[in-house]
């Protein structure tokens, strides 16, 4: 649980959104990562409750599903294709690019391999998912502990962290927005909550430890990467983790971080193979989607089908505009749309199924869980707004997806009847 969920938030984010932050709140960039970790602490404590109370495949579908309405799951689970697919382009563009670092690699093709690795680690048995996943995660663990610790104990000025504020709070808040991709994922074993051992009790732990890792993760690397750049060449580098490791590796430091890198967006990409077929599977098997991606195999035990589409819609989304900001957008709008119907499934399952809400192992008092509930569902769907300014184009994408997506669901819903 906690290597799928660590794995799927510290990858990409790490390395290229402490810059932007930096420029625009300085050392206060610290706590600007604090305030963004809240509405996701809110989020998790909706899944935390639902994988305590009621542990499925494919969550994220079969929860709105479930307590919402059927069209709903649905709407969230064919968002999340194009979310999926975007997400696992900027994982295996970063991947090649830090990857081509320490030797020159075509990019495309370098991809591809990836998305291959990627699927044969999946594709026979979880637990070999999860054994690779926990290989990676250690692997990224001990690199980034070997950068606080060196960095922390023979580079970090405290005087670099001065002033705090030198853009105002006003700068630390415009900051905010930008890290809040930084916890995305956290919740993401419970895609396969059918297939985690003692679900109730190690759903609800696994989720609070990796919310926790990750925060503690980001705070140490962006301290000591304030601390030997300061927050002015921080905010200007293009690679700052690897620009603050120079400081005291020298020549060690391109490999080091690159393979930190490697091995932390591999991580994500590993995980959201595992994430993203689950979600096909559950979509498949309650017929909104065509049967045989509910096909699991005899031997393996995985969705097998559903594992082989990730593969080819991955190859498919390589023709996707390769810049970053679209790329973004497109896998954060979908998630902040199934984390507010999380949310909500949540607050649902609170009001109108007591049998549920009993049986969870993880709760708070009734009143206590709607407050949470509808204050996660209400943050999310604020944040789907924050970067309408700064590229229309995923929302223009989506909401054509969408439109083809319900017409896809009126015509399967007839031809079922």
């Amino acid at each position: 649980m906690v290597a799928l969920g660590v794995g799927t938030a510290v990858g990409v984010s790490i390395f290229s959104a402490i810059a932007p932050a930096a420029q625009m709140a300085g050392p206060a960039m610290l706590l600007s990562a604090l305030i963004a970790a809240l509405p996701m602490y809110l989020i998790a404590v909706s899944y935390a409750f639902l994988g305590s109370a009621c542990p499925v495949s494919g969550a994220s579908f079969a929860w709105p599903a479930r307590f919402l309405h059927p069209s709903i799951g649905f709407a969230i689970g064919w968002a999340r294709i194009v979310a999926n697919v975007g997400a696992i382009v900027v994982l295996a563009l970063v991947l090649v690019k830090y990857a081509s670092m320490m030797v020159a690699l075509p990019t495309k093709p370098t991809m591809l391999a990836v998305l291959l690795l990627a699927l044969l680690a999946n594709l026979f048995g979880v637990e070999i998912a999860a054994r690779v996943q926990k290989v990676l995660l250690a692997g990224m663990i001990v690199l980034f502990a070997v950068f606080v610790v060196w960095g922390g104990s023979t580079a970090v000025d405290p005087a670099r962290l001065q002033p705090l504020f030198p853009h105002g709070i006003s700068g630390m808040i415009t900051a905010t927005p930008l890290l809040m991709g930084l916890f995305f994922g956290i919740e993401a074993a419970t895609e396969a909550g059918a297939e985690v051992a003692d679900s109730r009790r190690t759903i609800p732990l696994g989720i609070a430890l990796s919310i926790g890792s990750a925060t503690v993760i980001y705070l140490a690397v962006g301290f000591v990467a304030l601390g030997i750049l300061g927050g002015d060449a921080l905010g200007a580098s293009d690679a700052p983790i690897l620009e603050a490791a120079r400081h005291f590796m020298g020549p060690m430091a391109v490999p080091v971080i690159a393979i930190a890198a490697v091995l932390s967006i591999g991580k994500s990409l590993n995980a959201l193979f595992a994430m993203f077929s689950r979600s096909l599977y559950a979509m498949a098997l309650a017929g909104a989607l065509p049967a045989p991606l509910a096909r699991v195999h005899p031997k393996w035990k995985t969705p097998h089908i559903a594992l082989i589409a990730v593969f080819g819609l991955g190859c498919l989304g390589l023709f996707m505009p390769m810049q970053l900001t679209f790329l973004f957008l497109a896998v954060n709008i979908p998630n902040l749309a199934k984390y507010a119907s999380i949310c909500l499934s949540a607050a649902r399952v609170t009001e109108r199924h007591p049998d549920i809400y009993e049986a969870a192992s993880f709760k708070f008092s009734r009143p206590t869980m709607r407050l949470l509930s509808y204050t996660g569902a209400l943050c999310a769907v604020l944040l789907i707004f924050v970067g309408l300014e700064a590229d229309w184009r995923p929302y223009a994408l989506l909401a054509g997806w969408l439109s083809v997506g319900a017409i896809y669901y009126t015509i399967s819903r007839i031809t079922r009847k």
